[in-house]
């Protein structure tokens, strides 16, 4: 910043007096003279600090330099494959109609029709422990672990009977459909909170489940 100095020996001031023809005396005064000089303080300054960041500025390349020199390539491998090539990926590539009802999409992991019968029997083992929440009339509870359960149910059932012969898979078909009512039967009773019509369906639940599951072998 440019400061300005006045010199004190720069200034000068003189007054006269002037006697005119007629008698009067006139007072007549110099103009001030003020002579700046600008501080060389600033531009000094300037030097310096350019001259301080100059080295700094190499050091930093240097250690930039030196990073990218020790730096190691990250090689990357090749897409997982498909259907759960990875653990945790196992519906990763699974296709979701979102355009299907809810009970007709695929959002369920497949399984061979073993596993899938085994699952079932898991399925139906959840189904029948809803009394527990019917006889505490929790009855928000007894319709989420029914539609829950009955999803998976219905979607191993159709496994196993896809890999069922012709004669055993009408059969089994038809218990299957009779199961699914009494289900329904069952979460609407919960619905309307009707305990009775609660109790009355999950007994004829729980027969259809075991003569279905008594067919999976």
């Amino acid at each position: 910043m440019a400061q300005a100095m006045a010199s004190m020996t720069g200034i000068h001031a003189s007054t006269r007096l002037n006697l005119s023809t007629n008698g009067r005396v006139t007072v007549s005064r110099s103009a001030f003279t003020v002579r700046a000089q600008q501080s060389s303080t600033e531009p000094e300054t300037t030097r310096r600090a350019m001259l301080t960041l100059v080295p700094a500025g190499l050091a930093s390349g240097s250690f930039v330099q030196a990073v990218l020199a020790d730096a190691k390539s990250i090689k990357v491998g090749p897409a997982p494959p498909p259907a759960g090539g990875l653990p945790g990926t196992l519906n990763a590539d699974q296709a979701r109609d979102l355009d299907l009802p809810l009970k007709e999409r695929f959002f369920i992991q497949p399984l061979s029709p073993t596993e899938a019968a085994q699952r079932a029997k898991e399925s139906a083992k959840e189904i029948v422990n809803v009394k527990d929440l019917i006889d505490k009339k929790a009855w928000p509870y007894v319709q989420n672990d029914l539609r829950l359960r009955a999803e998976y149910l219905r979607y191993d059932l159709n496994t196993v009977i896809a890999a069922k012969p012709k004669p055993e898979k009408t059969a089994l078909k038809d218990l299957t459909g009779k199961l699914f009512q009494t289900i329904s039967n069952l979460d609407h009773a919960a619905k309307t909170k009707s305990k009775p019509d609660a109790e009355k369906y999950y007994a004829e639940t729980v027969t259809s489940l075991n003569d279905v599951i008594s067919k999976l072998g």
